[in-house]
């Protein structure tokens, strides 16, 4: 029996409530898939504050970036919801990529490094403009980074939100798997910290 005749033979109070049944279903199959990362957060935020010794700053709530998009150095759309599924490290330029900016992306290479066994659940995203030099140099330095080439301002337009007068592309930032930002770190950040959070995430994660 096709669909169009079941429907046909339903009044529209039963058509309703398969709808809201429906919809239940996706809401539940949603929020299995998000809360092993949710209870890693309650677990190492909430219910063990005593032991909470981050040095990046925790963003509550948590921001949605996945709306930030652009094209890859081929053109190809691209974005960070593609991303989706792995731990980003995130940082971006301005019109350039001066030495403060190269610095930035060193220190991007070396955290997915210091993760070990656990490298591959961690990606590296830069976010750059639209006339953003991308020199092959740093590429080659750099083997496995995602560039990102998305419109002017497009980090703060998608939820980085900006400290004291830095502009987001001057920060490095933590998104988790589902596309939340977790973490900010100040201009010029500490590695050693950096990789004591980092590490400390991916431990308590299960997913990414």
């Amino acid at each position: 029996m096709s669909a169009s005749i079941v429907s046909d033979s339903l009044s529209p109070e039963e058509l309703r409530q398969r709808t809201r049944r429906g919809r239940l279903k996706m809401l539940a199959i949603l929020l299995v898939c998000a809360a092993p990362v949710i209870a890693s957060y309650f677990t190492y935020y909430v219910i063990r504050p005593e032991g909470r010794t981050n040095y990046g700053t925790l963003l509550q709530p948590l921001p949605d970036v996945t709306g930030l998009a652009g094209a890859g150095l081929d053109g190809a759309p691209t974005g960070l919801k593609q991303l989706g599924g792995k731990w980003l490290l995130v940082t971006g330029a301005g019109s350039r990529c001066d030495a403060a900016c190269e610095h930035r992306l060193y220190l991007l290479r070396q955290l997915r490094l210091t993760t070990g066994k656990d490298r591959d659940r961690v990606e590296r995203a830069w976010i750059v403009g639209p006339g953003t030099a991308v020199p092959a140099r740093l590429l080659a330095e750099h083997e496995g980074l995602v560039v990102i080439r998305a419109r002017a301002g497009a980090m703060a337009a998608a939820g980085f939100p900006s400290e004291g007068g830095d502009a987001p592309e001057s920060h490095v930032w933590i998104v988790d798997p589902l596309g939340n930002l977790v973490m900010r770190y100040p201009v010029d950040p500490d590695p050693s910290r950096m990789k004591k959070d980092l590490l400390k995430l991916l431990k308590a994660s299960r997913i990414g």
